[in-house]
């Protein structure tokens, strides 16, 4: 008999709906039988009360922190299996001293990685972002050659763990109609080309640049596995829409398993009781589903 999986949670901001999706999913009966759970990060009563509901605090950064950094230890030193993440809030984490503006990176300093991809994961759409946190502004001098073809490396070496054993992968045009040749925009042809046709040489299923607009509807009939998008909106504007609830945030690249939720901290509604912990719930089953995978490679 296979060793049941034990699920590390972090509730995220203690000031945000974290600790509830994460007390509500961790008692949704497909949870319960993927694994047991085990929450990380402020979530009685007595603790939460400690932060002021929806408000910035440096302290409700720090404890989100400090709670992240925890679970991480613990599933490097296999006392869990896998990490899932509740939100973190950005401007907590800045007024704490943090150097951080994610997870992503976050991990990525804990584990000692060096090269990790956001990628949103759903039934209908998957999308992974070549660049993240940054200002629009800011992309076309990070989307280096280098940088791209990175990131549909390392995408094209992570897609087989979720069941695509030759992904096929699209790239997804930084301007419009991908630049029409250069009319709109030299980045494409310049820049994003020249990466996939490396990529190609190598034998990875890849094409583009492809015009963004029509691009994730393709991919959502089928024609692709997964998309690799510029930039932030560029590809969670499409993933959200026709997938907001049921989307997973899961960074690839980290020798860890780790997933979380679409959506963040919703200062808003926080301790209202009506969180909806769809997201948290997917996150958990994916997690269980790549452990899983993971054991069944080792094995084999």
């Amino acid at each position: 008999m296979s060793k049941r999986l034990k699920i590390a949670i972090t509730v995220g901001d203690p000031s945000g709906i974290g600790p509830e999706v994460s007390l509500k999913a961790a008692e949704d009966p497909r949870v319960k039988a993927a694994g047991e759970i085990v929450l990380y990060g402020p979530k009685t009563d007595a603790e939460l009360g400690e932060f002021s509901a929806g408000k910035v605090t440096a302290k409700a950064g720090s404890s989100a922190y400090e709670t992240i950094v925890q679970a991480v230890t613990d599933v490097q030193a296999g006392r869990v299996d896998a990490l899932v993440t509740a939100p973190i809030n950005k401007q907590a984490f800045a007024k704490a001293g943090l150097p951080w503006r994610g997870h992503t990176d976050l991990l990525a300093h804990l584990t000692g990685t060096s090269r990790v991809a956001m990628m949103f994961h759903s039934e209908a759409l998957r999308v992974v972002l070549a660049t993240v946190h940054v200002p629009l502004a800011e992309v076309p001098a990070l989307l280096t050659t280098d940088r791209l073809e990175a990131t549909i490396r390392l995408t094209a070496t992570e897609l087989p763990h979720f069941g695509f054993s030759n992904p096929r992968l699209a790239v997804a045009g930084l301007n419009p109609h991908a630049g029409e040749q250069g009319l709109l925009g030299h980045e494409d042809e310049q820049v994003l080309r020249p990466a996939v046709e490396a990529c190609r040489q190598d034998g990875i299923n890849v094409v583009g640049p492809l015009p963004a607009d029509t691009l994730f509807v393709n991919a959502m009939q089928g024609e692709y596995d997964v998309v690799v998008a510029c930039y932030h909106d560029q590809g969670l504007i499409p993933a959200k829409l026709v997938a907001f609830g049921r989307t997973v945030n899961v960074t690839l690249g980290l020798p860890i398993v780790r997933t979380s939720v679409d959506h963040g901290t919703a200062f808003d509604i926080s301790r209202q009781g009506v969180a909806d912990p769809s997201s948290m719930v997917e996150a958990v089953l994916l997690a269980a589903r790549l452990v899983k995978a993971t054991r069944k490679r080792s094995s084999a």
